[in-house]
């Protein structure tokens, strides 16, 4: 299951992953001055989103290559709020250098594969049955979903 379908609708994920670092570049420039400043109570602020979206990228990267590497790799959840929690005041230069070399470094994983490595079955404990290609669908309606809060 993804949550993120929905973003994705019938775009080819690997070109909105690709995609990203540079959009993700443009939000942080415009959004500068609001950088700080959630749309709305509850909600993470600019620099939260892309320290969130540097944290999720590590772990898009261990997913990918576990599922790559070992038999029907359990893909370890994580608590995002936890996670970002931890650093408030991520450096956005910092964190938008991080998201964009790990996404450099996933997009080259990912084409390294061969095309049957798309079906490769992996588990996610809070989502069930998955594959190594709906692990890509993810973070392209994931990119998607947090470029729309920016």
């Amino acid at each position: 299951m993804n949550p993120y379908a929905r973003f994705l609708d019938s775009q080819d994920p690997l070109t909105v992953i690709a995609a990203t670092p540079a959009k993700l570049r443009a939000a942080v420039d415009k959004h500068q001055a609001a950088i700080d400043h959630p749309r709305s109570e509850g909600k993470w602020s600019p620099r939260q989103i892309l320290a969130h979206l540097a944290d999720t990228e590590i772990a898009f990267a261990m997913r990918l290559r576990q599922t790559v590497a070992e038999p029907h790799h359990v893909i370890q959840p994580f608590d995002q709020d936890a996670w970002a929690a931890g650093n408030p005041k991520a450096d956005v230069v910092t964190a938008l250098a991080m998201f964009t070399a790990l996404r450099a470094s996933n997009i080259e994983f990912i084409r390294a594969q061969a095309a049957s490595m798309l079906a490769k079955p992996v588990t996610h404990p809070e989502r069930g049955a998955m594959t190594f290609g709906v692990i890509i669908e993810t973070m392209a309606g994931h990119d998607l979903n947090h470029l729309s809060q920016f």
